[in-house]
């Protein structure tokens, strides 16, 4: 397991695995969802239910666009910046905090694929 990894799995503690088994995601969705749920206006405003569908569609969507080596080619990165932005924009995510989520799931992104099989 890569540092990466063990980082993301030290922070995704046993109360996150609950919430995530409660809302019916797998774990790299609820590592998702508690990346938007950060922003707690976004919480407010879009609910558990909606957190849970952008979660569940930015996992699907980013496990279908990596490549080997996407961390480290930019026009892959902005590809899937789009594809991010695109789907937090689909679901009503507030637009002040859309950058910094795109942020967020991008890094969370970057250590969930370093434990996806190539």
């Amino acid at each position: 397991m890569s540092s990466r990894g063990a980082a993301f799995r030290a922070s995704f503690d046993a109360s996150a695995y609950q919430r995530g088994e409660k809302l019916g995601l797998t774990e790299e969705e609820a590592a998702f969802y508690d990346a938007l749920g950060t922003n707690d206006s976004a919480v407010q405003a879009l609910g558990d239910e909606n957190l849970r569908f952008i979660a569940q569609e930015l996992t699907k969507t980013i496990r279908e666009n990596v490549t080997i080596d996407w961390t480290e080619r930019e026009a892959v990165r902005a590809r899937l910046r789009v594809m991010v932005k695109r789907i937090l924009r689909k679901y009503g995510y507030p637009p002040d905090k859309q950058e910094a989520a795109t942020r967020t799931v991008l890094e969370q992104a970057e250590v969930l694929c370093a434990e996806w099989p190539e």
